[in-house]
């Protein structure tokens, strides 16, 4: 039995998730589904966490994640309990998958269509069709080493990471995502087309190991797709699912304190005064938060944090949500639009010493595909621009914020999204320092720990803490990483050690 093992606890077990994120929705739908008695605590007024969701004025913004790319790991929270997503919500295929600009105007329909894509690849480069090929060849092979066989796989002890060690050798983790497209591909607009990809779990192409190539054959395999009604509505769907079980959902809640007795969990305490009394205690929230403030009347809290706080964490992101009484009916999606330096701009939001003069940026258009998350002919937007953490840059945001945000919509206007500055009706901004004191997110990051190979699998943050007894964490910090795929695949990986510790029967 494992110094975890809790199967002297008789009766039902209880169990508290704190933050109503992907990660801790998903595991909370699993405990639950597993008849575990399980509360759901949100500290602030909606569920969601980066996936929380702005109204104003009939205007609807995701605030966060919105590029659905696995819809089986969703799927099958449903179906531990026989039913189905569908009921629940409605995935809307997405296409182009993203439309990449850069900055000569160039623009490149990234799609789930062969010879689409290859046609696109010899206007620039006719040599890599053949290259894209092997790239893609590559990919698949990482995606189902990495992700469909380990990537819900716990790894708690080093000797699960020796195991697998052949396998990554084999596909040449050690090397960069760029590295590794650069092998096969010679056009530099398509090395980035094919590695800008890291990014979008906090990743720099330049130093994310070569398995988060894995994430172009993730979305070849299931495409994207995106929630009528926004990612709000999944977010929604999931809540109404857990609250279908039997689960208990918290909102206005905040956690103060994971109660920690004689080496095991015993509850939890709330901003309010309220105490919950439960066998486990899973954490969604920020890891150097959970540690350095939830359990900060803990040796193992004090000790962790500092030791947390000591590593590499992802980047943060600057994002503008704002509406506009207007339509652009060409408009796609999901645009990625290239500044004038690729290598150079990542290094200095990953490494700092300041803001970047220049940026590239990501456009969120979600009326292209749902219309109805704005008034009828409007259109509601986001733009997300990666930049240096709290940490890495010393930025007064509260001063820069504004500027930024001008800067950033002058240049769509400009480019983009002509006459846009002329109907803007509304804007709202999201800084790196409110990653920090909304988010509780260490140093404002916005992916949690880089996904750098040295803080990946066995040397993430485990999903089960190796001394608190019945405690657990699930999200972007721990095994596999960030993005709705990875905290889905984290929750399922964590599910199955509760299961395993509180000897509960489930296939969960």
């Amino acid at each position: 039995m494992n110094a975890n093992a809790a199967v002297d606890h008789p009766g039902t077990r209880t169990a508290v998730v704190i933050g109503a994120g992907f990660g801790g929705l998903a595991l909370a739908i699993r405990l639950q589904s597993a008849g575990i008695a399980t509360t759901l605590v949100e500290r602030r007024d909606k569920p969601g966490g980066r996936a929380y969701v702005y109204e104003d004025g009939g205007y609807i913004f995701d605030a966060g994640p919105t590029v659905i790319t696995d819809p089986t790991a969703l799927e099958e929270l449903f179906a531990l309990s026989g039913r189905r997503l569908a009921d629940y919500v409605d995935l809307l295929p997405v296409t182009p998958f993203y439309r990449l600009i850069w900055d000569d105007g160039y623009a490149f329909d990234y799609v789930n269509d062969q010879a689409a894509l290859d046609r696109q690849i010899a206007e620039l480069s006719p040599r890599d069709v053949a290259g894209y090929q092997r790239f893609l060849a590559y990919s698949r092979a990482v995606f189902d080493e990495g992700y469909l066989k380990l990537g819900t796989k716990p790894f708690l002890r080093f000797w699960d990471m020796v195991r697998v060690a052949p396998q990554l050798v084999r596909l040449e983790s050690h090397a960069s995502v760029y590295g590794k497209v650069a092998r096969f591909i010679e056009n530099e607009k398509l090395r980035q087309a094919f590695s800008f990809h890291s990014l979008l779990v906090g990743g720099n192409p330049f130093a994310t190991s070569a398995i988060y190539a894995l994430i172009h054959a993730l979305e070849r395999e299931w495409g994207v797709h995106f929630p009528r009604g926004g990612t709000g509505a999944l977010v929604q769907g999931l809540i109404r699912l857990f609250e279908d079980l039997g689960g208990r959902v918290l909102l206005d809640a905040p956690v103060t304190r994971i109660d920690v007795r004689d080496d095991r969990v015993s509850g939890v305490e709330l901003e309010s005064g309220q105490r919950i009394d439960c066998d486990i205690v899973a954490s969604n929230a920020d890891l150097v938060h959970t540690y350095g403030t939830l359990l900060a009347e803990t040796e193992r809290g004090r000790r962790e944090s500092a030791k947390l706080a000591k590593r590499r964490f992802s980047n943060s992101l600057f994002v503008v949500y704002f509406g506009a009484a207007k339509t652009w009916p060409d408009l796609a999606h999901h645009t990625v639009l290239f500044g004038p330096r690729y290598r150079g701009l990542i290094e200095e939001v990953f490494k700092g010493p300041n803001l970047p003069d220049d940026f590239s940026l990501y456009l969120h258009a979600p009326t292209a595909t749902d219309p109805s998350l704005a008034p009828p002919g409007c259109t509601s937007f986001y733009v997300l621009s990666p930049v240096p953490h709290l940490g890495a840059a010393e930025i007064d945001w509260s001063v820069e914020g504004p500027r930024y945000r001008d800067r950033i919509l002058r240049h769509l206007d400009q480019t983009t999204v002509p006459g846009l500055l002329d109907s803007i009706e509304t804007t709202r901004i999201f800084t790196p320092a409110d990653f920090r004191d909304t988010l509780n997110s260490h140093l404002g990051s916005a992916f949690s720990l880089e996904p750098i190979l040295r803080q990946s699998a066995y040397f993430r943050a485990h999903n089960r803490d190796d001394q608190i007894r019945g405690l657990y964490f699930v999200g972007a910090g721990t095994h596999p990483g960030a993005g709705i795929p990875g905290v889905v695949g984290s929750a399922k990986a964590t599910a199955g050690l509760v299961l395993e510790d509180f000897a509960v029967a489930s296939a969960a």
